[in-house]
Formats: C-alpha cells, sequence, structure tokens
C-alpha cells in the first residue's frame, strides 16, 4: 500500500488542506517522505458528528460481529507485511525484531478483545426479580454495561503499533461499543497512515457504521485540544508524558460535560534490591538488559534502584560498571525525545550528591542515547525532589539506604507507579513482607525477582497505578480488564419484555453468565 499522507475521516481518506508536516528518521534526523495534509477545524467537527452518528448503531451490533470487526482489523494489519514494519522503522528508529514482536502484540490484543466481547462478562449482566408480595414491593430490577460514547484515542511516541492507531486504547473502545477519533502520533505518520487504512477496510468489509473509526493528522497541540473538547467525545485515552496527561485532564474537566482522561503518564518503576537477592551473578546482567531495551523508552523502565548500603550493593554496583559499559548507543524515537533525553541526564548529574556509577558507550551519531547509573544517599534522595522526576531513556538512579527502616521510607516517599519490583530470597521474607502493604497502595502490578518492561498482554495484566502513572488508579490500560474503562451501568426497572436488550432477557440468547437474583448462573 503507498502512503499517501492522507488523514481517514469515516470511509473517506484524504489531503488534509490546513498546512503539512513530515514524519522524520532518527537515526538521520532528516525528514522523510511524502507530506501529510493537517486537519482542520471542519475536519475535526466531521470525524466527530460521524462518530456520534455511528455510536447507537455501533453499540447494538451482536457480540459476534463486533468480536469479527476486531479479528479482521487484526488480519488486515498483518496482510499490510513488510511495508508496515520498514516503515515504522525508518519512523522510530526501532530494529524490525521489536518491531515485528510489537505488531504480534497489536493483533493479540485486538484477538483477546474479541474473546472478550463474546464471553460477555463485560456486560456484567444482573437480574433481579420482582417481589410484588413484598412490602414494600420490590420491581423488576435489571443492569447491564454500555459503552460510554465517542472515544479519543491518542497514539503514543514509544509503541508505533502496540499504542497507537489500533493499539489497546482503540481495541478495548471498540470492544466496549465506543467508535474511535484516533489523533496520530506525529513521529509516525506514515505508520499511522497504513494502519488506519487497514481499520477502515476491516469496518467496510464488516459492515460497521460510517463513522465507527476516523484518524486525524494535526499539528501540535491544538486539534488534540480540540478533539477532547468537543461535545461528541465522551472518553479519552492518552499514553504520554505528564504535562501533556495533565493538560488534556484539564481540557475534559473544563467541558460543560466532563469526561474522564485515561491517561498513562510518567513512571520511575522503583526496584528494590534486598540483601539476599545481591548474591544472583545474573542480576547485574537483567538489569543492564532491562534498562537499555527499546533504549529505555518503555513507561516501565526501572529509571530507580533501592539497596542496602553493604559489601554486597558495591559488587552489584561495579558488576552493572561492566554490563552498562558495554551496552552501544543505540536511536531514540524522536529528535525531540532525545533532546530532553540529553537534558534530562546533564540536570540529574549535576545534582549535589549524585555520582555516576556506569556509563555505556558513547556516539556521535544523531539521536543516540548513552546509558547511565547514578548514585545517590538515601537521605539526599528523601529531601530532594529533583531526584524523583523520570528520565525518559537508559538512566537509572541507585537509591543507597542505610538501614530498613530507610529502605521503607523511600518505598512510602516515591510518588504513584505503573510497577514496582523487589528481588529477593526467602531470607529477605521479612523485610519483602513489610514492603508488600507499601508497594500495594503505590503501584499498579508488583513483580518479584523479574523487571517492568516486558507487559503480558492478559487478563490478570493491570497497567496503571496511582497519579502521576496514569490520571485514574482504578483502570488499566493493558489486559482484559481495559474494556472498563469505556463502560457505565444502565438499570431497566419494569421494562416490558419485548424491550429489553438480549443481555437481559429471560431467555438469554446471548448465552452469557449473568447474576440472577444474587446467584451466578452460567450460560442459561
Amino acid at each position: 500500500m503507498q502512503i499517501a499522507g492522507e488523514m481517514i475521516i469515516g470511509r473517506s481518506a484524504f489531503f488534509g488542506k490546513e498546512g503539512t508536516m513530515k514524519a522524520v528518521d532518527p537515526s538521520r534526523n532528516t525528514e522523510i517522505e511524502p507530506a501529510f495534509g493537517l486537519a482542520g477545524a471542519a475536519d475535526l467537527q466531521r470525524a466527530c458528528e460521524l462518530a456520534e452518528q455511528a455510536f447507537d448503531v455501533y453499540r447494538a451490533t451482536g457480540l459476534e460481529a463486533r468480536a469479527k470487526f476486531l479479528e479482521t482489523i487484526a488480519d488486515r494489519i498483518m496482510d499490510l507485511g513488510p511495508a508496515l514494519i520498514e516503515r515504522a522503522m525508518q519512523e522510530s528508529g526501532l530494529p524490525q525484531v521489536r518491531l515485528e514482536g510489537e505488531r504480534g502484540r497489536t493483533c493479540n490484543q485486538l484477538r483477546l478483545f474479541a474473546k472478550v466481547v463474546r464471553d460477555g462478562r463485560w456486560q456484567s449482566a444482573t437480574l433481579d426479580s420482582a417481589l410484588p408480595e413484598r412490602t414494600p414491593p420490590r420491581p423488576d430490577l435489571r443492569l447491564r454495561k454500555i459503552g460510554l460514547g465517542p472515544v479519543a484515542v491518542f497514539g503514543a511516541s514509544n509503541f508505533p503499533l502496540a499504542f497507537s492507531v489500533a493499539g489497546g486504547d482503540t481495541a478495548s473502545a471498540l470492544a466496549a461499543g465506543c467508535p474511535v477519533v484516533v489523533k496520530a502520533h506525529s513521529a509516525h505518520l506514515g505508520t499511522s497512515e497504513l494502519v488506519g487504512k487497514a481499520v477502515a477496510r476491516a469496518a467496510e468489509e464488516c459492515g460497521m457504521p460510517e463513522g465507527v473509526f476516523s484518524l486525524l493528522i494535526g499539528a501540535g497541540q491544538t486539534i488534540g485540544q480540540e478533539l477532547v473538547a468537543h461535545p461528541a467525545i465522551k472518553a479519552v485515552g492518552f499514553t504520554g508524558s505528564r504535562a501533556g496527561g495533565i493538560a488534556l485532564m484539564r481540557t475534559a474537566a473544563a467541558r460543560k460535560e466532563p469526561i474522564p482522561v485515561y491517561a498513562e503518564m510518567s513512571s520511575i518503576n522503583p526496584v528494590f534490591l534486598l540483601p539476599g537477592a545481591l548474591d544472583n551473578p545474573k542480576l547485574p546482567q537483567a538489569f543492564a538488559d532491562s534498562l537499555t531495551m527499546g533504549s529505555g523508552q518503555f513507561c516501565t523502565n526501572p529509571g530507580m534502584l533501592v539497596g542496602l548500603k553493604s559489601d554486597k550493593l558495591d559488587a552489584f554496583v561495579a558488576a552493572v560498571g561492566g554490563t552498562i559499559g558495554a551496552k552501544p548507543a543505540t536511536t531514540m524515537l524522536t529528535p525531540g525525545i532525545h533532546k530532553a533525553y540529553v537534558t534530562g541526564v546533564a540536570n540529574l548529574a549535576g545534582i549535589a550528591g549524585v555520582s555516576q556509577k556506569a556509563a555505556g558507550q558513547g556516539s556521535d551519531a544523531p539521536c543516540t542515547a548513552q546509558a547511565f547509573l547514578y548514585q545517590v544517599p538515601a537521605s539526599e534522595f528523601l529531601s530532594n525532589p529533583a531526584l524523583e522526576g523520570e528520565i525518559f531513556g537508559p538512566t537509572s538512579l541507585l537509591v543507597v539506604c542505610d538501614d530498613e527502616a530507610q529502605m521503607l521510607a523511600v518505598a512510602e516517599h516515591v510518588e504513584g507507579q505503573l510497577t514496582s519490583a523487589v528481588h529477593a530470597t526467602a531470607d529477605d521474607r521479612a523485610l519483602a513482607a513489610k514492603l508488600l502493604p507499601t508497594l500495594e497502595r503505590k503501584v499498579g502490578r508488583i513483580l518479584f525477582n523479574g523487571f517492568g518492561t516486558g507487559v503480558e498482554v492478559a487478563h490478570a495484566m493491570v497497567h496503571g497505578g496511582p497519579f502521576p502513572s496514569t490520571s485514574d488508579t482504578r483502570t488499566t490500560s493493558v489486559g482484559a480488564s481495559a474494556i472498563d474503562r469505556f463502560l457505565r451501568p444502565v438499570c431497566y426497572q419494569d421494562v416490558p419484555s419485548y424491550l429489553l436488550p438480549e443481555s437481559l432477557a429471560d431467555a438469554n440468547p446471548q448465552n452469557i453468565p449473568r447474576v440472577v437474583n444474587g446467584e451466578l448462573v452460567w450460560n442459561s
């Protein structure tokens, strides 16, 4: 498929008329053809109107039809073949193997949500029979969940496929019965067009209403803010910086009808190194591999280590010097991200009490990131807020604690996080048990003897956490539960049987599990 610089509104692909922009190859720091036309106010209005018109039709589609739509999107993405991977490599600087794996994850997410749609549990179908003889009488009450309405999705810079046009936010919103309007990320415009046209093709093949999907391309923050402010939009999915997420949250809160923003933002993902784990000779290499994976541009990157002062910790740091020292500098996603990384590292290195302990290999190539490990006493960390900020890239800060009490104080001090890892053995059981309750309050996913840079797409996965890691600690952006973000409950009281939705009909034609008079009933 040839890339034409087009956006998609409903069933139309066209070149925007409000100026142009080009993607950038970060490995060369040069622009990539073609130019992409930008959306204007009329284009945004048209996309939102079509999404609003499509909502009632789309949410009324049967479970099988909606599931098949999601699976067809996955099939059409795979049909793009090598062209998609080649363009994504050019726009992101990411290697082929990484992007092929990300494409697989993207399609697996779509297929996971197809399964979620089919099993029907997401509807939370609940029936309480009328009790006319009771005093006072109880009416017939039935509950199900429906989609919120059209959802605005923002493509992420660090995952051009899995958190972008057809990524987890889009997949879960479509599964919930919500049309989607995507704002493409300016870093991967061609990748977005290819995937967007695959989604549009799937929608047409499956007979979905026009407006179930649109893809907008716009410069700067203007088009994004206007999208969130549009009254047709009922929820927002966002992955990016804290500043960007908070800006969207403010816009959403200031609307006449405020709407939820599900923003995944900053996280330093603290890793607690308990004494017994430091005997593991593989730990320094595992840490270096996690830190530098994808040039450190994972939202679950181990940006902070916490350990107890000891000879074993010193030996670990010395070993990390070798493992990180062997890591080559690698290309970052965009010139802007690279500039922010260089600035962040320089600011960290300039803070009193911070010392450099390890450095990766440097490079004169454009937009490349050198890996670093810095160290600071816990007393300095606890007293200086400047040490808590996320550095988006392959740099981590080791916080050295004098004793267990100080380690627990550090755990209590950190902000909300997506993940936290504890490296421990059975000998560390008492300290680990003290840490666990604090981490439960602070993070969305707790790992033992691993690193958070692997996020499995599964039913039990949580990719969320307390602010500022996300804007809503009750939700996840990865895993089957992500559908819950875009649903709301509706109760039907004494509604005639001929008007009830299928999920609440007495005969249960959808054959889904339901709660009937307080009892879980499967498939009847």
